[in-house]
C-alpha cells in the first residue's frame, strides 16, 4: 500500500494540470473562424423559383445562369440594339443581385470601345432590363449576400 501512495499522488498531481488549461479567448476564436471562411464563394448561388426544385447545387447554379441569360436576351431582342450597332453581336453584362432581391445591370465594354455609344447602350439596358421575376439572393452562412457576375449576352445570332 505504501508503494501505491506515491503513484496515486503522482497521478493526482499530473492530472491537475488538465484543469489549469485556459479557456480560449472568444475574440481569438472568432478571428480564426473568420480567416477560415472563403469570402469569394457563396454557400448557395442566387436562384429563381423554377430552379428551386433542383437539389444538386451545380444544376441549380446552371439553371439560374441559363434562366438569367435567356431572360436578358429575350428582353433585348425586342430592342433596336442590333439595328443601331450592327457589328455588336455579344455584350457582356455585369449582373448584381443584392441581398434584398433587387438586381442591377451594367454593360461591360472593352477599354477601347469608342466604336460604340456606351451611354446609349447603357440606357437601353436600364430601360429594357426591368420587371424581372423574383430572384432569391445568394446565401453565405445563412445570410443573404450581394453577388456579382458577368454574363455574355448574344445580341445578334446568325
Amino acid at each position: 500500500m505504501k508503494k501505491l501512495l506515491p503513484i496515486v499522488a503522482l497521478i493526482l498531481l499530473q492530472s491537475c494540470q488538465y484543469f489549469e488549461n485556459k479557456v480560449p479567448n472568444e475574440k481569438e476564436l472568432l478571428d480564426k473562424q473568420i480567416k477560415e471562411i472563403n469570402w469569394n464563394e457563396v454557400d448557395e448561388y442566387p436562384s429563381v423559383t423554377d430552379c428551386e426544385k433542383l437539389t444538386d447545387a451545380n444544376q441549380r447554379k446552371q439553371c439560374f445562369f441559363e434562366f438569367l441569360t435567356n431572360t436578358i436576351q429575350q428582353k433585348l431582342d425586342v430592342d433596336t440594339l442590333s439595328m443601331m450597332f450592327p457589328k455588336l453581336d455579344t455584350i457582356e453584362v455585369k449582373v448584381t443581385v443584392l441581398p434584398n432581391s433587387t438586381m442591377e445591370f451594367e454593360p461591360q465594354f472593352p477599354k477601347d470601345s469608342v466604336a460604340y455609344d456606351t451611354i446609349k447602350i447603357d440606357s437601353i439596358l436600364h430601360v429594357r432590363l426591368v420587371d424581372f421575376p423574383k430572384v432569391n439572393p445568394a446565401i453565405k452562412r445563412g445570410i443573404p449576400v450581394k453577388t456579382q457576375f458577368v454574363l455574355p449576352v448574344i445580341i445578334k445570332s446568325e
